[in-house]
């Protein structure tokens, strides 16, 4: 088969065909599929039903498999290197929010595979280049971003896991995060949930500087919407895109596997 690569929108994501996950992957194929992820920062692999042990081999070829802090009860039995995403009231849910992955653990994953089990009416996915974020500051906001360092805590899955507030896990990182595999600078915050201030100013100060940051990265312009189907298998790069997981199907089951890879301590 041809590796075919479409780019999905202006910015962001890119459909990827003429690959089976499932089976080995030749080193030349791989090669192209990394070097798409890098320049689209996400992938969308339609009909791959890929298995437990089919997406555990995929990702090892990225790194190291990781279980992000919080999430443990939720790992199968079987293959303890997957979080199975199932149904999650919408109350509670920690990711309905433009967010990255993990940016409360000291090592922050790299990556994140998600392969579809079952798919409900809705419960799309979303996904923004922050890369395209950094750009579009003016040069002024740049210089006084530069430097700047974020107190991550994980307050919204912790609520969601019925974790008490004193028990959250925080970490800190610099607001422009340094891409370590391409050398380009991301916005890297999250909601004002999961940021409890920056290094040195107080959570006051700091929050119409995060609102504005926040609004500035989701831009409509900015995104690429996926809309489900059973079989498919997204993933992306958790050190320059946030996402938003649509919580808009009700009681319906929606069942995801989810991988994430080890990645580097942000700089």
């Amino acid at each position: 088969m041809k590796l075919h690569i479409t780019p999905l929108t202006g910015t962001v994501g890119a459909a990827v065909d003429g690959i089976d996950l499932n089976g080995p992957i030749a080193a030349e194929t791989f090669a192209q599929v990394k070097a798409a992820f890098l320049k689209h920062c996400m992938l969308v692999f339609r009909g791959q039903f890929l298995g437990p042990q089919s997406q555990v081999a995929f990702a090892r070829l990225w790194g190291e498999p990781m279980v992000t802090a919080m999430l443990d009860k939720l790992q199968l039995r079987d293959q303890p290197e997957i979080v199975q995403i199932t149904r999650i009231p919408k109350a509670t849910s920690s990711t309905e929010a433009w967010h990255y992955d993990g940016p409360f653990n000291a090592v922050p994953p790299k990556l994140s595979i998600l392969s579809a089990q079952v798919v409900p009416t809705g419960g799309d996915t979303m996904w923004t280049n922050q890369y395209v974020s950094y750009d579009r500051l003016s040069e002024g906001m740049k210089r006084m971003l530069q430097g700047v360092r974020v107190h991550f805590r994980g307050l919204r899955l912790a609520r969601m896991q019925g974790i008490p507030d004193d028990q959250v896990p925080h970490a800190v990182h610099p607001l422009i995060r340094t891409h370590p595999e391409t050398g380009g600078k991301v916005v890297y915050i999250g909601h004002s949930d999961n940021v409890q201030n920056f290094e040195d100013m107080t959570r006051e100060e700091t929050l119409p500087i995060l609102d504005h940051l926040y609004r500035h990265c989701t831009q409509p312009d900015n995104i690429y919407r996926h809309m489900w189907q059973v079989g498919d298998v997204v993933m992306w790069d958790n050190r320059c895109t946030m996402h938003y997981a649509v919580h808009d199907y009700g009681e319906q089951e929606r069942v995801l596997n989810r991988i994430t890879v080890k990645g580097e301590v942000p700089v």
